[in-house]
């Protein structure tokens, strides 16, 4: 018995109509989803976005996550536009967000792609899917560093740092911080011949309040996360992260 794709062909064709008719909506629901490798070396993460917290929990919305995070971890594309035009079948991921959009009414999109790859890279997903984290770590030893790597993506998921250190820093937000401390400075009435010095302090302090490993390790506050990450295995540390929240 051959079964007609005609269904699947009208639910497209509404889907393109909803998506264009709900184009200027906002997507601030939706979850993130992760795959990693066996050997722990590799990992892709996506956020896959809807309108409402309801769809977000939807038993297809989640499978359609789960399939997305699958393609892009077998299929290794370059870029959020490449997994979108990676075939599933006889349809593209792009088409089948389209069906689902056709099914459900609302505006799906994928807003947020990345692949990570490193001597080992652990992944957190904050409860309700809606936060998640990739942590590369380097000077492993040969020691399994999962939970080592879960306790930083936990901290990197509550403190938002801008960079793994100081290095890292864009140089647009250091030259605009060290803006803010000098106007601060000055409005303070200090002598001007101790604005540049007071300043370089303050950005110092932006340095650790704000970048990963100088920061106080949120689970054991006599330590920063650096300082952590020694003490698991002598030279272990972050090479980078990347975080993506939903909404």
């Amino acid at each position: 018995m051959v079964i007609s794709k005609r269904p699947l062909k009208i639910l497209r064709k509404k889907g393109q109509k909803v998506s264009a008719s709900r184009s200027d909506k906002d997507a601030k629901e939706g979850s993130v989803f992760v795959k990693t490798s066996d050997d722990k070396t590799e990992a892709f993460l996506i956020a896959l976005n809807c309108e409402t917290d309801f769809v977000a929990k939807n038993e297809e919305f989640q499978s359609l996550g789960k399939l997305i995070v699958d393609t892009a971890f077998a299929k290794k594309p370059a870029t959020k536009e490449a997994l979108l035009a990676e075939s599933v079948g006889s349809l593209t991921i792009n088409d089948k967000i389209t069906e689902l959009v056709g099914k459900i009414g609302e505006k799906l999109e994928v807003s947020a792609f990345v692949h990570m790859k490193g001597e080992a890279i652990v992944p957190y997903i904050h409860a309700g899917s809606k936060l998640g984290v990739l942590v590369s770590l380097k000077g492993v030893n040969g020691k399994d560093v999962s939970e080592a790597g879960k306790d930083v993506g936990m901290q990197i998921a509550a403190m938002n740092p801008v960079a793994v250190d100081e290095k890292g820093v864009d140089k647009a937000l250091i030259e605009k911080e060290m803006e803010i401390a000098k106007a601060q400075i000055l409005a303070e009435g200090k002598p001007e011949n101790m604005v540049e010095k007071i300043a370089q302090g303050k950005l110092n302090r932006f340095f650790k309040d704000n970048t990963l490993l100088p920061q106080i390790f949120v689970k054991d506050s006599s330590k920063t996360v650096a300082q952590y990450l020694d003490g698991v295995t002598k030279g272990l540390t972050v090479v980078e992260f990347k975080r993506v929240a939903i909404g």
